[in-house]
């Protein structure tokens, strides 16, 4: 339903507009200047010619800016924030074993990632299960996931500052930063994630 799609896309539109000032620009614990994000800025006419077909409803951002930073930890539980991933244009999804799409596109995101195993590119795909990691570290072994590494926020604060940011409203969500850790972009939602569409996203985004 054309209609019904291009409606949604403009609600989410409008909504992470009025978020553009609260949560995203002059965040104090993320370093990075509007000035820094031009370099990002530059890529966003190519993403939006990009973002068609299975990517459709992907928000191409109006104004890159500092994305809010987000806490979470690796599998042995050592604290790091998006600050790690500077150099990388990073994809950032948020997802848990409960979310019956998150699963459905977790293998998606894996292929992704190796995709572009040559490129300054990475996908972070942070749990927000309340359970021990075990469980969705027993996930990502059943689906045989080769090329994501397992993050976990299991008091699911990046969720909630994405949420503030108007950036998240339910799971998955999807984040894409530049390698400056400039928001060019947000999905809500699944997407087929090692398609076509997908891939032409990711080139328009990486650096020439």
């Amino acid at each position: 339903m054309p209609g019904m799609r291009m409606l949604f896309i403009a609600a989410v539109v409008a909504l992470a507009a009025g978020a553009v000032v609260y949560g995203i620009v002059g965040d104090a614990g993320n370093p990075t200047t509007v000035a820094e994000c031009q370099a990002g800025a530059t890529r966003t006419a190519a993403m939006d010619e990009a973002a068609v077909g299975e990517l459709a409803a992907f928000v191409v951002a109006d104004a890159v800016s500092p994305l809010v930073d987000l806490a979470f930890v690796d599998e042995e539980g050592a604290p790091l924030t998006l600050d790690d991933w500077s150099g990388k244009v990073t994809l950032i999804n948020l997802w848990a074993t409960w979310c019956v799409p998150c699963r459905e596109e977790m293998p998606d995101l894996d292929n992704l990632k190796g995709m572009f195993s040559d490129r300054p590119f990475d996908v972070v795909a942070i749990s927000l299960d309340r359970a021990e990691p075990a469980v969705p570290i027993g996930f990502l072994e059943e689906i045989d996931a080769k090329n994501l590494v397992f993050y976990h926020d299991q008091k699911a604060n990046s969720f909630n500052a994405l949420k503030e940011a108007g950036l998240a409203f339910g799971l998955p969500a999807t984040v894409l930063i530049d390698e400056n850790g400039c928001r060019l972009g947000h999905l809500p939602g699944p997407a087929k994630w090692d398609g076509d569409d997908a891939q032409a996203l990711i080139r328009a985004a990486l650096p020439s």
